[in-house]
């Protein structure tokens, strides 16, 4: 019997300009190129990214009409200050505070819930394949004893990308990958964070979302993510309260007599 040719779905590739434009946004964003910064030359741009003037042209075009960059006549095109920037600037200035690992836990809450459940609906067959690589990513650096941070963000970023909606990748990649407690590089780290069993329960919490998003089930798939973003949000509240707790011990003034703690 063959298949009803209504029910085949047809995915429209990316023209060669929305690929140069999304590389051009994320390096913008990830503060590759900072406010005031002038972009490479129209020529620079065809031999880096193999394309025409005119696919430079249109990319440069997307930009300027999301206000990322401006082009000045005779001068060439210079990014613009835009919201995401500051986000990007906060999160690569948000030092080594605990409170501030569970602050920025709860912004990821506010976009991420919501990009399972639209990442359920809207995920195409490649999208839903990307995020089963960036899964199956960290399970091999975690395998290795490699950090896993890298691999973490990504699986976190496919999920954004696979809702269609782009400003929810760009809030993401402005935060930055440093906002991934399981990295070496973040501001959070200990050894604590980089345990075998926490790093092993995380992999469990993303293989709940990965199937949830798989199964088409949004209402599911938001679950799932809260209850990983909450349960991150919880080990470092323990970790806030232990700081406290140590602090508070140490400034109790000893009693008369008193040899100390045993």
């Amino acid at each position: 019997m063959s298949a009803d040719p209504t029910d085949l779905k047809v995915e429209r590739k990316p023209k060669l300009s929305e690929n140069v434009s999304q590389a051009l946004r994320s390096q913008i964003l990830s503060g590759d190129f900072a406010v005031g910064e002038k972009l490479p030359t129209e020529s620079r741009m065809t031999e880096i990214f193999g394309v025409s003037r005119t696919v430079v042209r249109e990319a440069v075009a997307a930009l300027a009409a999301d206000g990322l960059v401006e082009s000045r006549h005779g001068a060439g095109v210079f990014v613009l200050d835009h919201p995401t920037s500051k986000i990007s600037a906060i999160s690569a200035d948000i030092g080594n505070k605990i409170s501030q690992a569970v602050n920025i836990l709860e912004v990821r809450m506010g976009i991420e819930i919501e990009s399972a459940g639209l990442a359920a609906q809207r995920r195409n067959v490649a999208q839903e394949a990307r995020i089963q690589e960036a899964f199956f990513e960290f399970e091999r650096h975690l395998e290795l004893g490699e950090p896993t941070g890298k691999a973490d963000f990504q699986f976190h970023r496919e999920i954004a990308a696979a809702t269609n909606n782009p400003f929810y990748v760009e809030v993401l990649d402005a935060l930055g990958d440093r906002t991934i407690p399981c990295d070496r590089n973040s501001p959070w780290y200990s050894v604590e964070v980089l345990s075998d069993d926490y790093l092993h329960g995380l992999q469990r919490e993303h293989l709940t979302i990965l199937q949830a998003i798989s199964a088409g089930d949004p209402q599911a798939a938001r679950d799932a993510m809260r209850a990983h973003l909450q349960a991150a949000q919880e080990r470092y509240r323990k970790r806030l309260s232990g700081q406290q707790a140590k602090y508070f011990n140490a400034a109790k003034p000893r009693q008369p007599g008193s040899k100390g703690n045993t």
